[in-house]
């Protein structure tokens, strides 16, 4: 089945906006393309480094040889519990690539902090900002030319998007991403969230709330709700990056070994030294892009890829824009309900049929492009297919024909709605994002007074104090890019929880970011311009009255326009924001930093 009108037409658009960036993309590719191993070219002295410290075998192949060497990017740490497990994925890789004819080696860690840990902590304002250091840090990885591919081990929240934009600064080189897939099922998602609001509400103590923690993030693996992390799992998948129907299984089995070491033959399989020679960036294409913001439309991804996918495909020569994301959302319709847009959690995805079952619908529905090259050098349905171990053999079968479990996922006819649930907001305020999927209908639009702060933690003690006792919009600014480097603010998510659940009508209006993880509450984030970039939400005064309405797509302060025109941008302390916790080394990333529609990024955008 060929695509439908609006997948094709905004397919067009994009290939049409991108030519000139996209034309000397591919050129500098070309022209970076080696047809020997890349090594040979080097001078004697620098292969001699390359080689020092590995053993025989490996450097008599990479003195003498002709076979391609594997660079293994790593995010690996053992303090994210979804990065835990890639510990031990090297010595499987390099053994894998042995077996191959080929050698492995460790090009470089990459930074990989966990936003779970630094949510509502001054860390946090590191977060959005570490994604550009790892591009960097993996263009520093393979800026030693001595490999002919690469593998990236990497699963959170930057940490993907990271390694995205340095593979494809690198891209004359093929690249597979190989996943560490997520912990088991913990503690039922509805009863932590109730623990976490009666903990907001001071009804359950500290000890209480880190059992009911302690218990949802308990194992190795990535932590199970649909948050960026596994937004970005799925994303690699459907956009042909990993092995086909490998990314939901769980860590720490025979089979996820075996994934690996197939993930590592790939590789070799696919560099300009054979005949199949498949770059990344010839995979990262106008097409995969578009097919990858469909799943995330589909299931309800988090709402960090508006900014993640604008920077990625810039880092390609693809001008991707946020009413791209918004025409295709009102095209694609909501298949899956994952936690936080559901009870569900990805185990329970995959266990429905998972990305196999996916991909099967939306080809079907012609909401995604066959026609694609991937890593396994097929189409995209050569997707429709699982893992399985066979007498300790890794061989593929048939993906189920359709979900088992209509609860978490459904066929594209019969979605949970027929939109996916992405929708984005302007006006007088700016141009935002809203993730309607999370919120009921009947808080589709939602209007009330202003309370305006310049921090969570005043909101937050607000709330704490009862002030926050009426239908209130809240509004917390400088918190974009340039102010702080837009730290998530999530943690706000239980205090507006339970002003909602008292019956007020709630609201959030910011210029940060809010996860994956959000909640029920109408959020209009990633407002831009932001309050320190002389944005117009720094003229919001507390009593006005705003309109999130996510069915128009508007975002306004209801004020006579002249009136609000005149009024002067309020100003804030910044000072606490640039010193601790490292927030001194990023002070040229603040000020550099893009707007959050053009990616947040730091690089030149094409």
């Amino acid at each position: 089945m060929t695509v439908t009108a609006t997948i094709s037409a905004v397919t067009e658009k994009l290939v049409e906006r991108s030519k000139g960036p996209r034309g000397r993309y591919l050129a500098r590719i070309a022209e970076a393309q080696a047809k020997k191993p890349a090594r040979k070219a080097l001078g004697c002295a620098n292969i001699a480094h390359g080689f020092a410290a590995c053993g025989v075998h490996d450097k008599n192949a990479l003195r003498n040889g002709d076979g391609p060497n594997l660079a293994i990017v790593t995010a690996y740490n053992d303090m994210l519990s979804a990065h835990q497990p890639f510990e031990h994925y090297p010595g499987l890789i390099r053994e894998a690539a042995r077996a191959a004819g080929g050698t492995a080696q460790v090009a470089s860690g990459v930074p990989a902090m966990c936003d779970g840990v630094t949510q509502g902590e001054a860390g946090m304002e590191l977060s959005l900002f570490s994604r550009d250091v790892i591009a960097l840090s993996t263009a520093v990885a393979l800026s030693h030319q001595m490999f002919d591919a690469a593998v990236y081990l990497g699963v959170c929240d930057k940490i993907v998007p990271g390694l995205v934009i340095g593979a494809l600064s690198f891209g004359h080189l093929p690249a597979v991403f190989i996943p560490a897939g997520p912990m088991p099922s913990g503690m039922n998602n509805e009863d932590k969230g109730k623990v976490r609001q009666a903990y907001a509400e001071g009804k359950v103590s500290r000890e209480e709330l880190l059992e009911a923690e302690a218990r949802s993030y308990h194992a190795p693996g990535t932590c199970t709700f649909y948050g960026t992390a596994n937004s970005n799992q799925m994303l690699m998948e459907i956009m042909g990056l990993h092995l086909p129907g490998t990314t939901f299984i769980n860590p720490g089995t025979e089979l996820r070994d075996e994934i690996t070491r197939a993930a590592a033959k790939q590789a070799l399989s696919i560099t300009a030294l054979g005949n199949r020679y498949t770059p990344i960036g010839k995979v990262y294409d106008e097409k995969s892009v578009v097919n990858g913001v469909v799943g995330l439309l589909a299931t309800g991804g988090s709402t960090n890829h508006t900014m993640h996918v604008v920077a990625m495909a810039a880092a390609a020569g693809i001008i991707l824009t946020w009413d791209d994301l918004a025409e295709l959302s009102q095209a694609v319709p909501l298949l899956a309900r994952v936690y936080p847009n559901g009870y569900d959690d990805v185990n329970h995805f995959h266990q429905a049929g998972g990305m196999g079952v996916l991909i099967r619908e939306l080809l079907g529905a012609g909401l995604l492009h066959k026609d694609v090259t991937t890593v396994m050098g097929s189409g995209l349905d050569g997707y429709l297919t699982a893992p399985v171990l066979e007498k300790g053999n890794l061989n593929w079968t048939r993906a189920p024909d359709a979900s088992n479990n209509t609860k978490v996922l459904r066929g594209a006819a019969d979605p949970f709605q027929p939109t996916g649930g992405l929708n984005v907001l302007k006006g007088n305020i700016g141009t935002a994002v809203i993730k309607s999927s999370a919120i009921p209908p009947e808080r589709h639009i939602v209007e009330a007074p202003a309370r305006v702060f310049h921090s969570q933690d005043e909101l937050k003690a607000a709330f704490k104090a009862g002030h926050l006792n009426g239908d209130v919009i809240a509004v917390v600014r400088f918190q974009g890019p340039k102010a702080n480097g837009m730290p998530e603010l999530h943690s706000l998510t239980p205090s507006l929880s339970v002003l909602q659940n008292r019956g007020l009508v709630v609201g959030l209006v910011t210029d940060g970011r809010m996860s994956g993880a959000s909640g029920k509450v109408p959020a209009a984030i990633h407002v831009t311009p932001e309050a320190a970039d002389g944005g117009a939400i720094a003229r919001i005064r507390d009593g006005d009255r705003i309109r999130i309405d996510a069915v128009n797509g508007s975002l306004q302060v209801l004020v006579d326009e002249a009136e609000f025109a005149a009024r002067p941008l309020a100003t804030a302390n910044l000072a606490a924001n640039e010193t601790g916790v490292g927030r001194e080394l990023f002070a040229a990333f603040r000020r550099i930093a893009g707007s959050a529609d053009r990616g947040a990024s730091i690089f030149e955008v094409a």
